[in-house]
């Protein structure tokens, strides 16, 4: 089978012949057919994400797939079953094998490239805005990155959440993807006094920053009083250094989300919360937005796209027939 291999971070991941593999106890072996790729992936590529497995691995966190066969012990899937898998690792390949409790029974009608990317996305800003922010409706929230593979997410989630969503992308056209997912005010970030315009609002209940510095600073700023700053991660390259003094004064939360920490210490938590997405989408409240969906033999391309932010949304991989 092919599979796109990083064998060092001193040399590019490359497609690879690989031997099909088997599923042992406890796994369940899929036919992938669309991987959805994450900022997470070009950081693992240069060798400086928080967890990076033991290479050489078959990059891919996350894939959509129908199960191709049963290991010794699963039971409740059958062959030929749509299932989404958030594994940190095995997606960008024609098959893999992977631990049952990673794996997740699909709707039939969910499109295999909106599962794909679904998980890590919408997992990422459910659990930020419900578990760790606690959004409520009629509150305001300010999403940095509002057209981003997250961010889009957090725009769409907040708004169903009954939030007042303030979207800051970069130009017009990712600012209408941000209004088409349910933002009510739009900031373009590109140019903008983004400390003038976060002023301009009269202040806003919770902050999603998945971009970090310059416009972290500015968005800690515009937080009211018992204000919540969730970091999601560090899309714009600079790490934001938040002053004791202004959180102290504010009575000001900074919060951290890691979505894929969970697995360790609370996997029920993103099982409650996968749950809870799956029956969003089932209602119809869910909009999954693919801007990109490109073959195997065109990584590469795709991970410049994000490279380059000239993607909206998620950027997925299709695979196989």
């Amino acid at each position: 089978m092919r599979a796109f291999v990083l064998a060092s971070t001193e040399t590019p991941p490359a497609l690879t012949d690989l031997p099909m593999p088997e599923p042992g106890p406890g796994e369940l072996r899929v036919k992938i057919r669309a991987c959805g790729l994450n900022f997470a992936d070009l950081l693992m590529a240069k060798g400086t994400y928080q967890e990076i497995p033991p290479m050489p691995f078959v990059m891919g966190m996350e894939l959509s797939g129908t199960v191709d066969a049963l290991g010794a012990g699963v039971t409740g899937f059958t062959p030929g079953q749509k299932v989404a898998v958030f594994a940190g690792q095995g997606g960008l390949a024609e098959y893999g094998c992977f631990p049952v409790e990673r794996c997740l029974p699909l709707p039939e009608a969910m499109p295999f490239d909106q599962a794909a990317g679904f998980m890590v996305a919408y997992g990422t800003s459910h659990l930020a805005l419900t578990h760790r922010a606690r959004l409520k409706a009629g509150e305001t929230l300010l999403v940095l990155g509002a057209a981003g593979g997250v961010g889009l997410t957090a725009v769409e989630i907040g708004a169903r959440l009954g939030a007042k969503v303030v979207a800051v992308a970069r130009g017009p056209e990712k600012l209408e993807v941000a209004r088409a997912a349910g933002a009510s005010v739009l900031i373009d970030s590109e140019g903008a006094d983004l400390k003038a315009a976060f002023k301009a609002l009269g202040g806003v209940d919770v902050v999603y920053d998945a971009v970090g510095e310059p416009a972290a600073s500015a968005a800690l700023r515009a937080l009211k009083p018992e204000g919540r700053f969730v970091v999601i991660g560090f899309a714009g390259g600079g790490v934001p250094q938040f002053p004791a003094n202004i959180l102290l004064v504010k009575n000001i939360d900074v919060i951290g989300l890691y979505w894929g920490g969970y697995n360790s210490f609370a996997p029920q938590v993103i099982t409650r919360s996968l749950a809870d997405l799956m029956d969003m989408y089932a209602r119809g409240d869910l909009h999954p937005h693919v801007s990109h969906a490109l073959p195997l033999d065109r990584v590469a391309e795709a991970m410049e796209l994000m490279r380059s932010r000239a993607s909206t949304g998620k950027v997925v991989i299709t695979i196989g027939d």
